[in-house]
């Protein structure tokens, strides 16, 4: 009985975001269409020497990207809800207290799904193909949704130790020099040797090389034991991740 009530509050918290999403449909707009501009802006004006094939280099770097980028969203909208005291009145009602964590991983992770797509369609507009079937294509977009995963339950977390808006900025400064170093829009060889080997090791270039791999399009290549095993690495690192953030997510949620 209180598994169902737990699954039944939880999709209730689901809606709950939907409904704010309806209502303001601008910042669920800039969110999804956001990451197409960096797209675009990358694609013609930042290209370089790349040549007709940078688009399949490009588009998968761009859809771990954003998986990550995500982290900013999972933590304002945590953030916020605490600042207007409504964590607290969640806890003040006879519900399930992992719903209040549990939908908004939800209903995060359905517009990460949502946003994907979006992404994926401008890619096939500017000459992105995937050249696999369908299996690794549906593997490919379940490693992206993984890292998303991860990145909710660390956006959670770090919502609810920050407690003020203040704190997104903060981890907005440093979330975008983490996603840049990585192997999403260029070759790691080419960076100085220990930054190499830190872009290699980024979560980001795990899943943005594996899901080359799985959707047939080049990649940047390198025999380090990262670079040929990015598949492994792709599901490990967001399951190290989740299983560090889950429970220190829920702890937190309680303590407060």
């Amino acid at each position: 009985m209180s598994l169902r009530w737990a699954l039944a509050d939880t999709w209730t918290l689901t809606g709950r975001a939907f409904t704010h999403w309806a209502r303001q449909p601008f910042v669920a707009g800039v969110a999804v269409l956001f990451p197409v501009l960096i797209l675009l802006m990358f694609a013609y004006l930042l290209r370089g020497g790349y040549g007709a094939d940078y688009p399949e280099l490009l588009v998968p770097g761009m859809l771990a990207l954003t998986t990550v980028f995500g982290l900013e969203t999972t933590m304002t909208a945590v953030v916020t809800d605490a600042q207007r005291g409504i964590t607290a009145r969640f806890r003040s009602l006879p519900m399930s207290g992992a719903a209040v964590v549990g939908g908004r991983a939800v209903a995060d992770l359905l517009h990460s799904l949502v946003g994907l797509t979006v992404l994926m369609l401008c890619g096939w507009a500017i000459g992105w193909r995937v050249h696999t079937d369908v299996v690794d294509f549906g593997a490919a977009v379940g490693l992206l949704l993984l890292l998303r995963f991860a990145m909710i339950w660390m956006g959670i977390y770090l919502g609810l130790v920050a407690g003020r808006p203040e704190s997104v900025a903060a981890v907005q400064i440093l979330v975008w020099p983490l996603g840049f170093l990585s192997n999403a829009f260029t070759d790691p060889a080419s960076m100085p040797g220990w930054l190499a080997v830190i872009a290699e090791w980024n979560p980001l270039s795990a899943t943005a090389a594996a899901v080359r791999e799985l959707f047939g399009n080049p990649g940047w290549g390198g025999d380090s034991w990262a670079a040929t095993h990015a598949v492994e690495l792709a599901v490990a690192w967001p399951v190290v991740l989740t299983a560090v953030f889950f429970p220190l997510a829920v702890a937190r949620y309680r303590a407060r």
